[in-house]
């Protein structure tokens, strides 16, 4: 797979690396993907409609478009254990169908999770697949989103989840929730406070970091309660430390998970949209799923979500 960081990405990255490379392991190492099967790319592009998209889009054929990610997400994205020059997971697969269907190639600028919609919209990057919640706050701040996977949030606890931590309810009251830095669970914990107040009891405390791995270290330093982040990566944590962490809950949430563009690229992002319907019609989104153990029941319909 082309996965090879361009000249930009040597700014970053950032986080417990030791940390990530060795839950990859836990969800989709090099060798659980291989026995999984490799994804055919090629069959995909020499379909009839991804034939078609290459036609009706001359200008991206040959181009190279780079996707802002935040690889602390095991599963989704992540640094390559075998070799730090490259990324893998979900997301870095479903690009890269992307490109070969509508024949261009990808390369990578990893950022802050917070700083991924700021790097698209100011020019930096193209697009995001960076197992980003599509949301209109996060939409006006520059970019389309086109969603492709359901959201289904999982709690990270300790073992025998002491503190009885029932979903994004008044069971976090009283605790310290690990959140990364601009996760959409942030001012969704955080309006919990007022309903803790009025039952005469402290409300939750967010303490936000820069990654996912920042995230679960907390935890298992006794200095958080409780992690809320997609249910497949919390669950990736669980089977890498099974003795210490546990799920306590699944929560749906009101979003879809998307790939964002830059507002006013029209023509690029329903190129993108097209190519999903494709992949997902194809199973090929079904197959990438399966081969990084997430939830193949997940696929979301590619819609737009545009507030320009």
């Amino acid at each position: 797979m082309r996965t090879t960081k361009n000249s930009r990405t040597a700014v970053l990255i950032t986080g417990a690396v030791a940390t990530l490379l060795a839950l990859t392991a836990c969800a989709g190492s090099s060798s659980a993907a291989e026995g999984a099967g490799e994804v055919t790319y090629p069959e995909l592009a020499e379909s009839a409609a991804c034939v078609e998209l290459r036609e009706q889009n001359p200008d991206l054929v040959g181009t190279t478009q780079t996707n802002a990610l935040n690889p602390h997400t095991p599963g989704y994205e992540v640094v390559n254990p075998e070799n730090p020059d490259e990324f893998m997971g979900f997301d870095i697969d479903l690009g890269e169908a992307i490109g070969d269907c509508l024949g261009f190639d990808v390369d990578y600028l990893p950022v802050g999770f917070s700083e991924l919609v700021p790097t698209v919209a100011s020019g930096q990057a193209d697009w995001i697949i960076s197992n980003l919640y599509a949301t209109e706050e996060r939409a006006h701040g520059g970019v389309d989103f086109i969603s492709y996977s359901k959201v289904f949030d999982g709690i990270l606890v300790t073992t025998g989840n002491p503190q009885g931590i029932t979903g994004i309810d008044t069971s976090l009251c009283g605790t310290t929730v690990a959140l990364n830095k601009g996760y959409v669970e942030v001012p969704l914990v955080e309006a919990m406070v007022p309903e803790c107040e009025a039952a005469g009891l402290e409300g939750p405390t967010v303490s936000l970091f820069d990654s996912s791995a920042d995230c679960v270290q907390a935890i298992l330093a006794g200095r958080a309660d409780a992690y809320i982040n997609d249910v497949n990566t919390v669950r990736g944590y669980v089977a890498q430390h099974p003795d210490d962490l546990d799920t306590a809950e699944t929560v749906m949430l009101d979003y879809e998970i998307g790939i964002g563009v830059l507002q006013g690229e029209h023509a690029f992002r329903d190129a993108v949209q097209a190519a999903l319907v494709e992949i997902q019609e194809s199973g090929l989104q079904t197959e990438l799923a399966g081969k990084w153990s997430l939830d193949e029941n997940a696929l979301a319909e590619p819609a737009v979500l545009s507030v320009g």
